[in-house]
């Protein structure tokens, strides 16, 4: 299930926003002020952020900033009733996917939301193809030979950061800081995990004191 942060302090908005994205099949977590998102921005991995900008302690603008300059990378959309073309280049300038002006039409903002998320997996279709697997990006869900693969939370998750990472080498390091959220992961955990992965058959190549690649066999 793909997360998003949502920071806006606009009751009703919010309330409607959380009820929308959850029908869609999304985890929302709600901030209404930008140092609470801010927090949870460091606890947890999100997929999108989708920010309100003039909320209370930290605006949305400079919160983004923030991220950005700290290395983070999770594609962001802001949604303000600012529509002057200041605010919409400053919004692009720290670090915004994409902007949306209120009051916006719900099923826009589901297309933008949907759009910005291929893109995190480098393509602009639906589905990734490895050898006889295919990976649904909306659904986040992994099909063998056209057979649902059920998994577990962490391996759907490494599964899910391998297929936004095709063909690319991983870390240890970044791999165990995505799994940990806040947490402490262990490697002897993660190698459990790989090796589960790679009995279902996907191609996991070690590659010797740097980490692991998922890539066409």
């Amino acid at each position: 299930m793909q997360k998003i942060l949502l920071l806006e302090d606009d009751t009703i908005l919010a309330e409607t926003l959380c009820e929308l994205l959850k029908s869609e099949g999304f985890e929302v977590v709600h901030s209404a002020n930008g140092e609470e998102a801010m927090e949870m921005s460091y606890m947890q991995h999100f997929d999108l952020l989708l920010f309100d900008v003039n909320v209370a302690y930290i605006n949305g603008f400079e919160l983004l900033k923030s991220l950005r300059k700290s290395g983070e990378i999770t594609p962001a959309i802001f949604i303000t009733a600012l529509t002057d073309i200041d605010s919409l280049s400053y919004g692009f300038s720290v670090g915004a996917d994409d902007y949306i002006k209120k009051p916006f039409d719900f099923d826009e903002l589901l297309v933008r939301i949907h759009a910005l998320l291929r893109k995190s997996y480098k393509t602009y279709e639906n589905e990734l193809l490895l050898d006889n697997f295919r990976f649904s990006i909306a659904k986040e869900e992994l099909y063998k030979n056209d057979e649902f693969v059920p998994l577990a939370p962490l391996e759907l998750k490494i599964t899910k950061l391998f297929f936004q990472n095709l063909n690319k080498t991983l870390p240890k390091e970044s791999i165990l800081e995505y799994l940990a959220e806040g947490r402490e992961a262990s490697e002897g955990a993660l190698r459990v995990h790989i090796n589960k992965l790679r009995k279902i058959g996907l191609p996991i190549e070690t590659i010797k004191g740097i980490g692991y690649r998922l890539g066409k066999t």
